[in-house]
């Protein structure tokens, strides 16, 4: 992990510079960030990112019932079955 120091108002560039985050503001113990990215990037906060990425697994793994009950389902439908 890279550790930077950086002020209200200054920024680091990412990749090939086409992202960069800036240091907004600084309250108490929050750090408010400014994030400039193209925008076919998608941006998350981490735990929005963990339970898309939970949901996406979850949505892709099939059940071997399912398996089970789809190869049942599309032997009825064929003619030739």
């Amino acid at each position: 992990m890279l550790i930077l120091t950086r002020k209200v108002g200054e920024s680091i560039a990412i990749g090939d510079g086409s992202i960069t985050v800036s240091v907004m503001e600084v309250k108490g113990r929050q750090v408010r960030l400014g994030i400039s990215a193209p925008a076919n990037t998608p941006i998350h906060r981490q735990e929005v990112f963990l339970k898309i990425k939970e949901a996406n697994q979850q949505a892709s793994s099939a059940q071997s019932v399912d398996l089970d009950a789809l190869s049942r389902i599309l032997q009825s439908e064929d003619p030739h079955a």
